[in-house]
């Protein structure tokens, strides 16, 4: 029975060389994958799945409108999918979240996301809320924070480094605009007590 996955971190834990290295191993068994990310970041070259590491696919982009499931379902009926996965999984919607659910439990495709869990405020993302929720296996990735532990949280820096403590949930950006700190060094940073 195929199951729904969420593989979550902070920025800067791999999890978008390691999606594409689920994607390689399923290449490699010459099985089909479905790749989606979202639509969000338009910023030039990132018009795929890509890693810090220097690893990038093509993939369909999704957006809030987009019916993930009959998109995967339809192709599928051409060419069978083995798996699907996705990236960026936090700007998924709930209903895509259920979507993909439905894929895995009615379509017996394995789907796999991988996304952060929480904000640049330790809030969570709606589509990581649903993700918790519902998806059959949670796994933890790591990252590391400039103390040596686990890095939990993103911590949000303006273009001179310093921590920004306000704003919209979303905002485009790699290490340019996000740290990733442990719980401690990231509630220090914004002048929280822990």
């Amino acid at each position: 029975m195929a199951k729904l996955y969420f593989y979550y971190a902070s920025m800067n834990a791999g999890k978008s060389s390691t999606l594409l290295q689920a994607a390689f191993n399923y290449g490699e068994r010459d099985m089909r994958v479905s790749l989606w990310t979202a639509a969000l970041d338009n910023r030039p070259g990132f018009g795929a799945i890509s890693s810090r590491i220097g690893l990038s696919s093509d993939a369909h982009r999704f957006d809030a409108k987009t019916d993930i499931e009959r998109a995967v379902l339809v192709d599928h009926e051409a060419e069978r999918i083995a798996c699907v996965l996705v990236d960026e999984a936090q700007f998924l919607t709930r209903d895509q979240v259920w979507q993909l659910a439905r894929l895995a439990d009615e379509g017996d495709i394995p789907v796999l996301c991988y996304g952060l869990r929480t904000d640049f405020q330790g809030e969570l993302f709606p589509g990581s809320a649903a993700l918790l929720g519902i998806a059959d296996a949670l796994v933890e990735l790591k990252a590391v924070c400039h103390c040596g532990r686990k890095a939990t949280m993103n911590l949000r820096v303006d273009e001179s480094g310093a921590a920004v403590g306000e704003g919209a949930q979303t905002e485009i950006g790699g290490n340019d605009r996000y740290v990733a700190l442990c719980r401690r060094h990231f509630s220090k940073a914004l002048g929280r007590t822990t």
